[in-house]
């Protein structure tokens, strides 16, 4: 893997203090970090499958990490804002994950390049930080499918090298050896806010109980009404799934008559029930 140059600050054997990393307050813009205003990176939706590739075998460099009594919740951010050049995937579970290099090596399997590579410290545990571009372009990845599939070949695999895990995350009933032994409330999970970003966009905040396809799913439903989904975050945190995209309509931020039929749009789309289609 040539194009990949991790770094690690600081003293030899020794992480980084992560920066910039603040509690998460009550408020619903305080569960996000602020957004870096950055070139827009259109979302485009795909009808192409993308594979998840799995991990071939466990790697001892995945195995780092100690065990403590309380699983940690393990969560998976992607962040299209911070570098208008690259994708930023941010894994943490814990002081658990170790060099996460079989991880690298099923990104690049899905025709991605890591392209740098980080680990910072702090009390909440050890963030693994990639910038991923596409092999094919050099540039960061601006299809929701290939997102998606980034988000859940990164899962797999920590479900793999981590089964604890598994009871944390929603995907563990899909990928893992141990379902969540609660389900969310999909109803009582879901929140949506919208809010004035500027005259040209606005910011969709989405937080809902996760599962397979969400991303995929949440662009394609904002599509469908002609609102333009110009870049974003998505994150997994153990059970949740918490977006903030920012969108546009014809080039300007959206009405509040067009927020409230997104926001009817989405309550609708993530409540309905998953047999609905299947009845007809």
């Amino acid at each position: 893997m040539a194009e990949m140059a991790v770094t690690v600050a600081g003293a030899a054997g020794t992480l980084r203090p992560c920066t910039g990393v603040s509690a998460r307050g009550a408020a619903v813009l305080g569960r996000w970090r602020p957004l870096a205003l950055a070139a827009p990176a259109k979302l485009r939706s795909s009808s192409s499958a993308v594979r998840v590739p799995r991990a071939t075998s466990p790697a001892a460099v995945e195995q780092d990490g100690s065990n403590t009594d309380t699983d940690p919740i393990p969560k998976v951010i992607i962040d299209q804002d911070s570098d208008p050049d690259a994708t930023i995937v941010e894994v943490t579970l814990g002081d658990r994950l170790g060099d996460l290099v079989d991880t690298m090596s099923a990104l690049k399997n899905l025709g991605l390049n890591v392209v740098k590579a980080s680990v910072c410290l702090d009390s909440t545990g050890k963030h693994n930080k990639f910038s991923i571009t596409k092999s094919s372009t050099g540039r960061k990845i601006d299809d929701p499918e290939l997102l998606e599939a980034v988000r859940l070949t990164i899962i797999n695999n920590m479900i793999q090298y981590h089964p604890e895990s598994s009871s944390q995350l929603a995907m563990g009933a899909t990928f893992g050896p141990e379902a969540p032994a609660e389900q969310v409330d999909v109803d009582i999970a879901t929140h949506i806010d919208i809010f004035d970003d500027g005259p040209e966009r606005s910011l969709l905040v989405v937080e809902t109980a996760d599962r397979p396809g969400l991303l995929v799913d949440l662009v394609k439903a904002i599509s469908d009404i002609n609102i333009t989904v110009q870049s974003g975050e998505f994150d997994t945190e153990g059970l949740l799934a918490k977006a903030k995209f920012h969108v546009s309509y014809r080039g300007k931020t959206l009405s509040k008559a067009l927020q409230q039929v997104l926001s009817n749009s989405l309550r609708y789309f993530l409540r309905r029930p998953t047999t609905e289609d299947a009845s007809f």
